[in-house]
């Protein structure tokens, strides 16, 4: 359960009134972000609606971000839930991009200056056909040049800065993997691509790079993350959804629990005074546990109780060998508590 909420006896100073006592929510928020935001405005945004709400300060991060321009699918981790982004299987995604044919930008987006436009009837020598040969040369492996507008660092410093000051930087390519591009629709010069990638891929620039396969040249005008790991479209809620949820003291309603997001790890089940030492950091021997899981050294697991509560992330050893030179029971250690040794009491 991630919110536990109880009532207890107010105490003299309460005056009478019932005190609640909860658990800081703990999981993912699976955001649709809208255009026109940063990632960056939607955790900020998020963090000032559970600041006004909480007594304490609560983390927020975003996993995966989405250009200003984008649209979608935008994980957001609260609380401990932030400490679990290594742990998550986000490596694949899924977006729903439109693509100009025929003009060129400095951002390979719609928001750049026009560099160049392609005549009418090199536009219109261009058939489905074509259009999606030159789309599945780009499924595989492929190697991506990163846009000069973005924040990749070369020398320490962001691409974008020296792309303002009007300076080209030379930049290694990068490795990417596409494992679906499906031409959904054409309309004119909009060409609708659906694309299934790895993690760093640029649209924007795959865009680009079809445009010049085509020779006459695109941009990204519209793009849309239907999916990142286990957060799909269909599941994403708006923000005046959060903003509702977080006014009410009913945010468990759009909280992703952290064994849903972590279902990929080994489950590792555990009584509450095993659970107890747990959350203080101690290691787990295997004795202490129900047994169920395949005992692999180096193996990460998520250490939980029976009702599905995930309570920290711990990794398989082995265990010390013992001056016989047999090896000793083995132990998991724990590398990341994900809940409250304390709850916190609020005033009703």
């Amino acid at each position: 359960m991630m919110n536990r909420m109880d009532r207890r006896p107010a105490t003299a100073a309460g005056a009478g009134a019932p005190v609640i006592v909860r658990r800081p929510p703990i999981g993912f928020v699976n955001a649709d972000k809208p255009a026109g935001w940063t990632s960056h405005d939607v955790v900020a945004k998020v963090r000032s609606l559970l600041k006004s709400a909480w007594p304490t300060p609560l983390k927020v991060g975003h996993i995966g971000t989405l250009d200003p321009m984008a649209t979608g699918v935008l994980p957001l981790c609260v609380g401990k839930a932030t400490k679990v982004a290594q742990y998550l299987v986000t490596e694949e995604k899924t977006y729903l991009a439109v693509m100009r044919l025929g003009v060129r930008t400095d951002t390979q987006d719609a928001t750049g200056t026009v560099l160049g436009l392609s005549d009418h009837a090199a536009l219109d020598g261009l058939d489905r056909a074509r259009i999606e040969a030159a789309c599945r040369e780009f499924v595989g492996p492929i190697r991506q040049l990163p846009p000069m507008y973005s924040a990749v660092k070369v020398g320490g410093t962001p691409l974008y800065k020296a792309a303002r000051a009007g300076v080209e930087v030379a930049r290694p390519s990068r490795e990417v993997f596409i494992a679906s591009l499906l031409v959904r629709d054409i309309d004119g010069p909009l060409v609708t691509i659906e694309v299934e990638c790895s993690k760093g891929t640029y649209i924007r620039t795959l865009c680009h790079d079809i445009g010049e396969r085509l020779a006459v040249g695109a941009h990204l005008a519209r793009l849309e993350r239907l999916r990142v790991g286990p957060f799909t479209r269909e599941r994403a809620v708006t923000l005046e959804r959060i903003e509702s949820a977080i006014r009410s003291g009913s945010i468990d309603e759009i909280l992703t629990p952290l064994g849903r997001v972590l279902a990929h790890l080994p489950a590792v089940i555990v009584d509450e005074a095993a659970a107890g030492r747990v959350v203080h950091g101690a290691p787990l021997m295997r004795a202490a546990t129900d047994g169920s899981a395949v005992w692999r050294e180096g193996q990460i697991v998520r250490i939980g109780r029976k009702d599905g509560d995930v309570i920290a992330i711990g990794r398989m050893e082995a265990g010390a060998r013992a001056s016989t030179g047999k090896a000793a029971p083995g132990q998991i250690r724990v590398d990341t508590v994900l809940t409250e040794t304390d709850e916190q009491n609020v005033e009703d």
